[in-house]
């Protein structure tokens, strides 16, 4: 008779068939046995999402992580909706957008358009649902390509969404608009059942954007068929931005210039000057409490001695496995690999150089310092640490998805340009530091990678260096949480401007 131990690896090795034969991390009670299911979900290998559809989990998390249900909330939404009601449905016209400009934040309700549907909410893991809307699908669903979801297309979506998505996602409704290249691709969801107050709402919210032309050609169009178009401007705001002609891009834009002005509310004054030597001497001061701190918040166990260890040069991987194989320590040796690097580039921007000339050009050094150990002990290639990463990543129990590996190609130049540009040292530490963490451009590292740009970019402006303590982890993780999913930088300018020196 096989002992309990038995039976866990005989499902755990029915769950490994069934991963290698999809990439989907979404698991139908029609592809296991219940026996196996009960004993996965027991042991924390799966978590039940509703009857019959389950996601793999971690069995190593706390009770309450939602880092694999969020992972795998789109790729559930995709699967299980289509499973009930075939290719006839689709996501609100506010939703189409957001994801079609890169928006993929975990919502608390989803809404599903069929006329299919029973105007019925289904219930999620954490607070989450599915409200399924009985009503018109888009007249031309488009279905995007990450996940399978059937969306509006842009032009449609700007036509059908409410007056309130330019007020409450003004960047979404930005970004969308400045993908129009023609009124050709709105105008046939206007002249279609005559639109006209839709038709005056976007015409306003195409001027507030400068696209005059576009506007113009609108206007001109639907009065030449007799309709009578009275213009509104569905913005409650008015500011000039780049068009881009990624929508990464000019999310990223909008995203800088939207909280601009939030953040120089809160700008801390600036210390007396002490001087090139004096200061990098306190830098230098620093570094142990810095480091400590910045791998604790990542998760790490750091001790001082491991620190001191480190630093004095007595971790030495060729000579001792356990200094090899210990994680702790290859993260530390490439913390304080990466901080030499760093403090040169404080010295080229005390030299005179812009700084965001120079971490577009030394934020590679940094990383491939930090990781360096890494490759040294054979954990990973060096060729993993030579750009940003290929893959998609996530951050543990966040809402917020970061950007695919191909938007991050497209989103990373504009976020260096904002900061070359910038004239404020303040504005260029904050926003810097959020928006390098919104991008996620790395595999690993980019908490420790967003601090030391946060500190090079606070430097360049005469402020000391800061160190982001490890006891307010929760406040600081909350505050980047709430700028990620809600665009409200506010909680974590007024939480660096309380501890900045």
């Amino acid at each position: 008779m096989a002992i309990p131990s038995e039976k866990l690896a005989q499902s755990l090795d029915v769950l490994r068939q069934i991963q290698e034969s999809k990439s989907s991390p979404v698991i139908r009670s029609s592809e296991i046995s219940r026996t196996h299911q009960e004993r996965l979900v027991e042991n924390g290998f799966l978590m039940k999402v509703v009857g019959g559809w389950y996601i793999q989990s971690d069995p190593a998390a706390e009770s309450g992580d939602t880092t694999a249900w969020y992972i795998s909330y789109w790729r559930f939404i995709s699967e299980y909706v289509r499973e009930k009601l075939g290719d006839e449905w689709c996501l609100s016209a506010e939703v189409s957008l957001a994801v079609q400009t890169g928006n993929w934040t975990v919502l608390p309700q989803l809404i599903i358009r069929s006329r299919k549907c029973n105007n019925t909410s289904v219930s999620l893991p954490f607070g989450c649902s599915i409200f399924f809307l009985k009503a018109d699908c888009a007249a031309d669903i488009d279905t995007e390509s990450r996940y399978g979801l059937n969306v509006y297309s842009i032009p449609e979506a700007l036509v059908m969404s409410s007056p309130i998505l330019f007020q409450r996602s003004s960047i979404t409704a930005r970004t969308a608009l400045s993908a129009i290249r023609d009124s050709s691709q709105v105008l046939p969801y206007l002249l279609d059942k005559g639109r006209s107050s839709r038709a005056g709402r976007l015409i306003g919210a195409f001027r507030n954007v400068q696209m005059l032309s576009v506007a113009d050609e609108i206007k001109t169009t639907m009065n030449r068929f007799g309709y009578v178009i009275r213009e509104e401007d569905p913005f409650t705001d008015k500011y000039e931005f780049v068009r881009d002609l990624s929508p990464y891009a000019t999310r990223i834009r909008l995203m800088w210039k939207s909280m601009r002005d939030v953040v120089l509310a809160v700008k801390p004054s600036v210390p007396a000057g002490i001087g090139i030597e004096a200061y990098m001497k306190d830098v230098e001061d620093r570094y142990k409490l810095d480091a400590y701190h910045s791998l604790s918040i990542e998760g790490y166990k750091v001790s001082e001695e491991l620190i001191e260890k480190v630093r004095s040069g007595n971790w030495k991987p060729d000579e001792n496995a356990s200094d090899k194989e210990d994680k702790t320590a290859l993260a530390a040796r490439g913390y304080w690999q990466a901080f030499q690097e760093v403090k040169k580039s404080l010295l080229a921007i005390f030299d005179g150089k812009n700084a965001g000339v120079v971490v577009e050009k030394d934020h590679r050094i940094w990383y491939q310092e930090m990781f360096a150990p890494s490759v040294m002990a054979g954990i990973i290639k060096a060729g993993d640490i030579v750009g940003y990463r290929t893959a998609q990543v996530y951050i543990r129990n966040s809402m917020h998805t970061p950007l695919n590996p191909e938007a991050v190609l497209d989103a990373m130049p504009v976020l260096f340009d904002l900061l070359k540009s910038e004239e404020d040292a303040w504005v260029r530490a904050v926003l810097g530091h959020f928006i390098f963490t919104f991008i996620h451009p790395y595999m690993d590292g980019n908490g420790r990678m967003g601090r030391f740009m946060m500190n090079v970019m606070l430097a360049s402006g005469g402020y000391r260096w800061t160190i982001i303590q490890k006891e307010i982890r929760d406040k600081y993780m909350s505050a980047l949480e709430r700028a990620s999913v809600q665009g409200d930088i506010s909680e974590f300018a007024s939480l660096l401007a309380g501890i900045v020196g």
